[in-house]
């Protein structure tokens, strides 16, 4: 079956860098897609699986296998839950990385005929899987999600009617009900209300959502800018690279400068708040990293802020040299 042309492009480690081999840097460079094509990528640290015309491929540090008879991929570093026709199974990464995947899976769970839709993982009937024990979690009765995205310590589910649901781990905000408590159950984030969302991401320990007039919202941590707010560690970072290029002490000394800031910088946003792009864009997807963000907007641009070790993206949203026909 005949893949349409879409060309990926890599940011950050690749698998053979995460592996401890040499690579080709932080990037931008095309992921290759042979001539069955990529479709789709779920990334991990150290492994990447993506979908081509011939099914899914699981790839690392120069290592290509195809994973037959299976549709979706949700990795992790220490397991790889996979989803077929019939069920859901999660390998522990060895396995997943080794010759085949042989003898008992860490976990499976049969499902039921597919319905006329799909929800993607990490949903299923019922709940949704996780790719870390236990695998399974059940959702309440009363959420309908159409879509759920996973961060380190929180989740957020995309409802029916556009509306957001933010559970588990809220120490920096990220749950976006205006305090750092933990939530163990689905709760409405009120503050987004009213405003139909079409997208819903979750990073390490951020958040966000795309409403269906493309308006983006941001809420969590931003200790590398990854809300596009202003980050201390990010000037104290950038105010170190300037003294040692700098070579003078004529200038007052950086310390100083970020203290006099300080009342500007933002490290927790606990409510949702509305960001504003250059040009009033309108965001089309978006996807966080740990301590990154990136969104596409209508028109095809790509733009990214946050972390980014060796290339520091910015406080603020950065137009990446491509565009994303």
């Amino acid at each position: 079956m005949a893949v349409p042309a879409c060309l990926w492009l890599v940011f950050g480690f690749s698998p053979e860098e995460a592996a401890g081999e040499p690579g080709p840097g932080p990037g931008p460079w095309r992921l290759e897609a042979g001539p069955e094509g990529i479709s789709r990528v779920w990334p991990a640290w150290s492994y990447v699986v993506v979908e081509t015309g011939a099914g899914l491929e699981v790839r690392s540090a120069g290592l290509r296998r195809p994973l037959p008879g299976w549709a979706e991929a949700l990795p992790s570093e220490t397991h790889l839950v996979l989803r077929g026709a019939a069920a859901a199974v999660a390998w522990r990464r060895e396995a997943a990385l080794g010759a085949a995947l042989q003898g008992e899976p860490a976990w499976s769970r049969p499902l039921p005929p597919e319905p006329p839709w799909r929800r993607p993982l990490p949903l299923l009937p019922g709940g949704f899987a996780t790719p870390r024990p236990p695998f399974f979690t059940a959702l309440p009765a009363g959420v309908r999600a159409r879509r759920l995205v996973l961060g380190t310590e929180h989740a957020l589910a995309l409802g029916a009617a556009g509306e957001v649901f933010s559970w588990g781990g809220g120490r920096h905000g990220q749950l976006g009900h205006g305090q750092l408590e933990a939530e163990l159950q689905p709760r409405l984030v009120e503050a987004l209300a009213g405003v139909p969302m079409r997208a819903v991401a979750a990073g390490g320990w951020h958040s966000a959502s795309v409403s269906e007039a493309g308006d983006l919202y941001m809420w969590g941590w931003n200790e590398s800018g990854q809300l596009a707010l202003p980050s201390k560690a990010l000037a104290e970072e950038r105010a170190r690279d300037e003294d040692k290029g700098a070579g003078s002490t004529k200038l007052m000394p950086c310390q100083e400068q970020l203290a006099a800031q300080d009342a500007a910088f933002i490290s927790i946003q606990a409510f949702p708040a509305l960001l504003d792009l250059p040009q009033d864009l309108e965001v089309s997807m978006v996807s966080c990293g740990s301590r990154h963000t990136a969104v596409v907007t209508r028109g095809g641009e790509l733009y990214t802020w946050g972390w980014a070790n060796e290339e520091i993206i910015g406080t603020a949203p950065c137009l990446a040299n491509h565009r994303m026909d």
